[in-house]
């Protein structure tokens, strides 16, 4: 007669531990924001008072995100910033000199 003999717990089988490493995905909410709102700086920054706040502000919120990651629309809301700028530089001195010659 064959007689069996209890499986000793190394030989049972071992349940497998299985490690999840979730992936989560970065967000960078102060360069989002420095971008959209160079965008809208783009955009109403002829309106007196208001484009220098946006742009100041959009400017602000870009270079801080420039120091997160990710850098992609931080690093766009800054050049825009930057066109920006340009932009209500070249506006502000062209009412200048219209006034100028009107006096």
């Amino acid at each position: 007669m064959e007689t069996q003999t209890p499986e000793t717990p190394s030989q049972q089988p071992q349940p497998q531990t299985i490690i999840v490493n979730p992936v989560v995905k970065q967000a960078n909410g102060i360069g989002t924001a420095g971008f959209v709102i160079a965008l809208l700086t783009l955009f109403l920054g002829w309106i007196p008072g208001l484009g220098w706040i946006l742009w100041l502000l959009g400017l602000i919120f870009s270079a801080i995100g420039v120091t997160r990651k990710p850098r992609g629309l931080a690093v766009a809301g800054l050049i825009i910033s930057l066109i920006g700028i340009i932009c209500l530089l070249v506006v502000f001195s062209a009412v200048m000199s219209f006034f100028a010659v009107m006096s």
